[in-house]
C-alpha cells in the first residue's frame, strides 16, 4: 500500500527530488575555522540546504548578504535552530526578521528542560503556542525539535505526546530519528501518529559510543526506506535533514558527514528503481 501510494504521487513529492539539508551544528568547529570554505564544501556533497544552530560566520549582521552567499552555491538555509532567549517580547521581532530576511520560514527550538518536567511542560507548550502565533503573522512557524527525553513516560503517554496534543497542528515537530530510537520508541509511530507534522526530520544514529552502532547514516540496520516512505506520505515532509552529532575515528566532522550523504543518497536512489 505505501509503494503505490508514493508511486501514485507527482514527480515533485517523491524522495527522489525531496531536498536534503545539513544541520550545521555537524561541523561547527570547521565553520569556526573557515566559515565560507566549510559551506561550499558542503555544497560540493550534493546539499541543497543547510540549518543553522547561531552561527553565521561574517553574516551574522547581513542576513541579506548569507542567503547571497548560500544562493551562490546552489544553497538555500531551509531553517534554523533558536532558544527561547532569542523570542522574548523584546527579541522576537528582529529575530523573526533577520531569519525572514534569510529566507527562513522554520524556526525549531532544539531544546528546554521542561519539556520532560512534570509541571514545566504546560508552560513550555503555551509558550510555544504563543510565539508561534506571533512567527504566523511573518508566515513562518515556531516549532520544536526532540532529544530523548521528551520520549519518557509521562500521562499514560510521553512528553513528546503532551507537547503535540497541546500545541496547535499547524505547528510542527521536528522528529529526530537517532534520539527516538535511542529513546527504545519507535519513530513510525509517531510520524503516522501526528500526520502533517514532521515537516521537517533529523537522520542520523545516536550511539553514545555504544550499542555496536555505527553513527554514520545508513551504516546500520534501521529501515530508512520505510521510514522515509512515512514521512513522505504521513508526515508531510519537505526537508530532510542530516545532523552529524558523533564521528567514527579516524574521520573529521566534513569526512563523516560526507559518508552520511552518500549513504542517504544511495537509500533515496534504491527507493526509485
Amino acid at each position: 500500500m505505501i509503494i503505490s501510494l508514493l508511486q501514485s504521487m507527482p514527480l515533485q513529492a517523491k524522495n527522489n527530488t525531496l531536498p536534503v539539508s545539513v544541520q550545521l551544528w555537524s561541523v561547527k568547529d570547521a565553520l569556526k575555522q573557515d566559515f565560507d570554505g566549510t559551506i561550499a564544501s558542503l555544497a560540493d556533497m550534493g546539499f541543497s540546504g543547510v540549518e543553522f544552530a547561531g552561527d553565521f560566520g561574517p553574516y551574522s549582521d547581513n542576513p541579506s548578504s548569507l542567503k547571497a552567499k548560500l544562493a551562490s552555491l546552489n544553497l538555500v538555509a531551509s531553517s534554523a535552530h533558536i532558544g527561547f532567549d532569542a523570542l522574548t517580547e523584546e527579541t522576537i521581532t528582529d529575530t523573526l526578521l533577520f531569519y525572514k530576511t534569510l529566507g527562513i520560514d522554520m524556526l525549531f527550538v532544539p531544546w528546554d528542560e521542561r519539556a520532560w518536567h512534570p509541571k514545566g511542560i504546560k508552560l513550555l507548550t503555551q509558550q510555544l503556542t504563543k510565539v508561534n502565533e506571533v512567527a504566523q503573522k511573518y508566515d513562518m512557524s515556531i516549532c520544536f525539535h526532540n532529544h530523548n527525553r521528551e520520549f519518557e513516560s509521562f500521562n499514560e503517554a510521553t512528553y513528546w505526546d503532551t507537547i503535540a496534543s497541546n500545541t496547535p497542528k499547524n505547528l510542527p515537530l521536528q522528529l529526530d530519528i537517532g534520539w527516538v530510537y535511542y529513546a527504545g520508541k519507535d519513530p513510525l509511530y509517531y510520524i503516522t501518529k501526528y500526520p502533517g507534522r514532521t515537516i521537517t526530520t533529523h537522520l542520523k544514529v545516536r550511539t553514545h559510543e555504544g550499542g555496536g552502532l555505527s553513527p554514520i547514516f545508513g551504516e546500520n540496520d534501521y529501515p530508512w526506506q520505510t521510514i522515509i516512505k512515512s514521512l513522505l506520505i504521513d508526515g508531510g515532509v519537505e526537508w530532510l535533514v542530516i545532523e552529524q552529532e558523533e564521528y567514527p575515528q579516524g574521520l573529521t566532522p566534513l569526512q563523516s558527514v560526507a559518508k552520511s550523504k552518500a549513504n542517504l543518497d544511495n537509500i533515496l536512489a534504491a527507493m526509485n528503481k
